[in-house]
């Protein structure tokens, strides 16, 4: 995963999620809805977690975020996530979103981190197995 605002090597750094922005997913203005990206982020998120837990999680958290450029039709937008944090019941995931195009040089759209929380089969907080 990037580093900070380092950029990623992306023929190297593996992405947790990787897609392109369709025109469902955009705004009258022509760039992606800021609501489509934080779920996507949601989701990239969600991988590292739930092998973190070992099972089903549920988000319970968003860390401030602020948008540093928009998002156009057909950009390649991936998402970097790493765990950063696991807690007794949660789990702290740091994701890095990072568009590519054939127009412009690469670049950071956003970050953010969110926390998800493991979930046992009553559907309860439950503690997060450890090795």
């Amino acid at each position: 995963m990037a580093a900070d605002d380092a950029m990623p090597d992306f023929d190297h750094d593996a992405p947790a999620l990787r897609t392109y922005a369709m025109p469902r997913d955009l705004n009258g203005n022509g760039d992606v809805f800021g609501g489509w990206v934080m779920s996507m982020m949601d989701l990239a998120g969600a991988a590292p977690a739930a092998r973190a837990a070992r099972g089903r999680i549920a988000t319970v958290g968003v860390e401030a975020m602020k948008f540093l450029r928009p998002v156009s039709l057909g950009d390649e937008v991936n998402f970097y996530a790493k765990v950063d944090r696991i807690g007794t019941t949660s789990i702290r995931v740091r994701i890095d979103v990072w568009v590519r195009s054939l127009k412009h040089p690469p670049y950071k759209v956003t970050e953010g981190v969110f926390t998800y929380v493991a979930i046992g089969e009553d559907g309860r907080p439950r503690p997060v197995q450890r090795d």
